[in-house]
């Protein structure tokens, strides 16, 4: 006769099979969910991969991955102790959009300790003291992954991934695809920097915008053959900020670098499209108003100076300065037998020159304007 298993060995027998089919459904479930996560990855890769500016490198970053991942928060910290980053960046509209999810740092450190020095990503649960200053006004977060962003040590920066699940970044995920993507992200962020620094290198000013001293001069000869062509005038200004040196002395570089940025860009506004714009040198700004009389050149003037002393600009964390403006205007009408436009545009810069000497030494802050029309 066959033995007959005792009943409570075969309830055991059962009840082991109903964990191993359970660790099994876990297991498949655990698989299927990485391979979903892979094939979204790769493809998110292939989108940085094509990005053609750091500002649709962001966009993708910002809005793609939280979408695609289905994250609460997307937050990127940047190593630029040379603030070179930031300054490429300044005035992309994706910065002002995400202000508070791009983090520019001397050292990573100095937002967490655990931020700097990362080799693997990192995923845990959401700990306030460790991670609020990685999430800067993000409430309800219940876990993170904190992906390094690494790549022949040129940039250095975390990608960071907020949940308000808490067992969403927990050790059952792989993190062979975040270290990938990571990679990847590092790699598309160097490549779009050096895009940006060879779009600037050649003609615009690394830290305003604006066209640099070699560009406005090549334009100047041309506008002026233009004019000369058309029978028309060409006016200049020529801009200086007030007192800036006391700015640097006081408040540090960065402060001038603000101030600096952002007096071009109250220039700017102030600017048709066919006016150029241009840092001379220093603290010096051009502006070369095409088709211009020296009667228009002085209203424009006006509008800028008004504009730039509108409202204070931020210096340091609690002091704002009204910053004034020297400004010297001249205009230059082409005789129709002239061949030498170069020699003419170096007149016309010194005319603007002496006008906004003039002016500062009547007691800056006002726009002064050349006697004479050049010829």
């Amino acid at each position: 006769m066959r033995a007959v298993r005792p009943p409570a060995t075969v309830a055991a027998l059962e009840a082991e099979n109903r964990i191993v089919k359970a660790r099994l459904r876990a297991l498949t479930s655990r698989v299927v969910r990485n391979q979903s996560i892979l094939q979204k990855s790769q493809e998110r890769e292939l989108e940085l991969l094509s990005a053609g500016s750091l500002g649709d490198l962001l966009k993708i970053l910002f809005r793609d991955l939280k979408t695609s991942y289905q994250l609460d928060a997307v937050v990127l910290a940047l190593c630029d102790p040379q603030h070179e980053i930031r300054h490429l960046l300044w005035g992309d509209p994706i910065i002002e959009e995400h202000r508070r999810e791009v983090l520019f740092v001397d050292r990573l450190a100095m937002l967490a300790p655990m931020a700097e020095g990362l080799e693997r990503p990192w995923l845990g649960r959401y700990r306030e003291k460790l991670h609020a200053g990685l999430f800067p006004g993000v409430a309800g977060l219940g876990s993170v992954a904190l992906i390094p962003m690494r790549h022949n040590a040129a940039i250095e920066g975390v990608l960071m991934f907020g949940s308000a699940d808490k067992t969403r970044f927990g050790a059952q995920l792989a993190t062979d695809f975040l270290a990938h993507l990571g990679l990847v992200s590092a790699v598309c962020l160097e490549n779009g920097v050096n895009r940006a620094r060879l779009m600037r290198s050649g003609f615009t000013d690394f830290l305003t915008g604006f066209y640099n001293r070699r560009y406005l001069q090549a334009r100047l000869r041309e506008e002026l053959a233009r004019a000369q062509r058309l029978g028309h005038s060409l006016a200049l200004l020529m801009i200086d900020i007030d007192h800036f040196k006391q700015i640097n002395d006081r408040f540090g570089h960065l402060a001038g670098d603000t101030v600096l940025h952002e007096v071009a860009g109250r220039i700017g506004a102030q600017m048709r499209t066919s006016d150029t714009g241009a840092r001379f040198g220093g603290d010096e700004f051009a502006m070369l108003l095409q088709e211009g009389s020296v009667v228009d050149a002085e209203r424009v003037a006006l509008r800028v100076l008004q504009a730039v002393r509108a409202r204070p600009i931020a210096v340091a964390a609690d002091v704002a300065e009204v910053i004034g403006l020297s400004i010297g205007v001249a205009a230059a009408a082409p005789a129709p037998e002239l061949r030498d436009h170069h020699m003419l545009g170096d007149r016309l810069i010194a005319a603007a020159d002496a006008a906004l000497y003039r002016a500062k030494s009547q007691g800056r802050n006002q726009v002064a304007v050349a006697e004479a029309t050049v010829r």
